[in-house]
């Protein structure tokens, strides 16, 4: 009885990788020209408040009826939009630290991605050094991010009043008006979150080592 000889060739595992160094590559690449781009864009806007009209939107009270509608609907407005010649120069240095800040939350998170990806394409991510660089990244958006809303909110309502658009309220009676988003809190502590999950992923990758 004769044994039949396989002669297939032996399959092999193929190791394909989620992000591979050309993609880490091309990840740095576009963290850094999108870091640039916005960060001329801001200098920009900012430079604008300074030397030329600006067109803002402004709070005002939303006791403020819309008129001529149809079908007996009734609207009320809370902001209108308004062009400005000249902005006082407290008011724009104000609106100019507050594109400031909201810039480095926009930093904060392409600097995350640049150095994130250089890390993972020499093949070293889970260390201290990331979790550090994720937590302080997350930080950062949470509060310059918080607080650049906050001081443009600040220089809408006094600029609100400055122009008159709350005949009915004596100016600086009312400090800020107006909505802050949380979504630069949200992502500051989920990054803060992963930053712990990283340390604990280099704990894990540390007592493993040489275990298999």
């Amino acid at each position: 009885m004769k044994l039949a000889k396989h002669t297939g060739r032996p399959s092999r595992d193929i190791k394909r990788e989620v992000v591979s160094r050309t993609d880490a590559l091309v990840l740095m690449v576009g963290a850094a020209v999108i870091a640039a781009g916005s960060s001329v864009v801001s200098v920009i806007s900012m430079a604008g408040l300074f030397s030329g009209p600006a067109t803002l939107t402004l709070p005002v009270e939303p006791t403020r009826k819309a008129s001529g509608l149809e079908l007996g609907a009734e609207a009320s407005f809370s902001a209108v939009e308004a062009t400005i010649p000249v902005l006082p120069g407290a008011e724009a240095g104000q609106l100019a630290w507050a594109g400031a800040l909201t810039q480095v939350g926009v930093l904060a998170v392409l600097a995350m991605l640049f150095l994130l990806a250089f890390r993972l394409r020499s093949q070293t991510l889970f260390t201290r050094g990331s979790v550090w660089i994720i937590g302080a990244c997350g930080a950062a958006l949470a509060l310059a991010g918080t607080a650049g809303q906050v001081l443009d909110q600040l220089a809408r309502t006094r600029l609100a009043d400055a122009v008159g658009l709350n005949p009915g309220r004596e100016p600086g009676s009312v400090i800020f008006e107006g909505n802050i988003s949380l979504l630069p809190i949200v992502a500051g502590i989920a990054l803060i979150l992963i930053a712990g999950v990283f340390q604990f992923g280099g704990r894990l990758q540390k007592d493993t080592e040489g275990l298999v």
